[in-house]
C-alpha cells in the first residue's frame, strides 16, 4: 500500500509526464500542419465547394477527414476513387446513376457548382492524412477472367474513366457490374449500341444508368467493346 505521500508524488509525477508528453504531441501536430494542409493549393473555386459542402449540409449524410453522419459513403479520396468525370455525371443525376437504389437527394446543381464541388473534394484530397481512410480490411476479391481481355484497338478514356467504377476487364475495374471479357462473343455491336443508348429501354428495370454518351462515345465505346472476345 502507498501512503498519503506516496499516492500523492505518484499522482502529481503521472499528471506532469503525460502533461508533457500531451504539449510534446500537439506541438508536432501544429508544427506539421503547414506542410500537410496543402494551404497554398486552395483556389477561389475550392472555397465556393466548401461553401457549398456546408450550405447543403453533407456532412448530414457523408464523412470527410472521418468527421460526418456515416450515413453515406466516405469522400476524402472521392475523386482519387471515382474520377472528376464521374462525380460530375453522378452530380447532375444521383437516382440516373443507380436506379430505384441511390437515396442521394437531387440539387440540381449547375455545372459551375459541380465543378467548386469536385475541387473542393479534389482539394481534400490532396491532404497529407498519413494514411486515412484506410484501404478495406475484407475488400472483395476480383475474379481474374479464364479469357483474357483482348483488344485490337485503343481503349476508350470514357471507359477508364466512368465505365471501370461499374465494370472490369481483365479482372481489374469494378464489381457492380458484369465483367466485360469475351462480350463480343455474347453481344453483337447492335446490341450494344442500343443498350448504351437507353438500357432501360432494352431492359427494363436494369440497374445500368443512361449516362447520356454522345453519339460519337457510344460508337468509339461500342468499335471497341466488339473486340472484346
Amino acid at each position: 500500500m502507498l501512503t498519503k505521500g506516496q499516492a500523492r508524488t505518484f499522482f502529481v509525477g503521472g499528471t506532469l509526464f503525460f502533461s508533457a508528453i500531451f504539449l510534446a504531441l500537439t506541438v508536432d501536430t501544429l508544427r506539421q500542419m503547414p506542410e500537410r494542409q496543402n494551404s497554398e493549393l486552395m483556389t477561389a473555386s475550392v472555397v465556393r465547394g466548401k461553401m457549398i459542402w456546408e450550405n447543403e449540409n453533407c456532412m448530414g449524410c457523408h464523412t470527410i477527414l472521418g468527421e460526418g453522419a456515416y450515413y453515406a459513403p466516405e469522400l476524402t479520396r472521392a475523386v482519387d476513387r471515382r474520377g472528376e468525370e464521374w462525380i460530375r455525371i453522378f452530380l447532375r443525376d444521383p437516382q440516373a446513376m443507380y436506379p430505384g437504389r441511390r437515396k442521394m437527394v437531387q440539387y440540381d446543381f449547375s455545372e459551375e457548382q459541380i465543378t467548386d464541388v469536385i475541387a473542393f473534394l479534389g482539394w481534400i484530397g490532396q491532404i497529407d492524412t498519413n494514411g486515412f481512410p484506410p484501404e478495406p480490411d475484407m475488400a472483395p476479391a476480383v475474379v481474374v477472367a479464364s479469357v483474357p481481355a483482348a483488344s485490337t484497338g485503343p481503349r476508350p478514356a470514357y471507359f477508364d474513366t466512368i465505365c471501370v467504377a461499374c465494370h472490369s476487364v481483365g479482372g481489374k475495374g469494378g464489381l457492380v457490374g458484369p465483367a466485360l471479357d469475351g462480350v463480343a462473343s455474347r453481344i453483337d455491336a447492335e446490341y450494344l449500341d442500343r443498350w448504351l443508348a437507353n438500357p432501360q429501354a432494352v431492359k427494363p428495370g436494369t440497374a445500368m444508368p443512361n449516362l447520356g454518351l454522345t453519339d460519337d462515345q457510344r460508337a468509339e465505346l461500342v468499335a471497341w467493346l466488339v473486340t472484346l472476345q
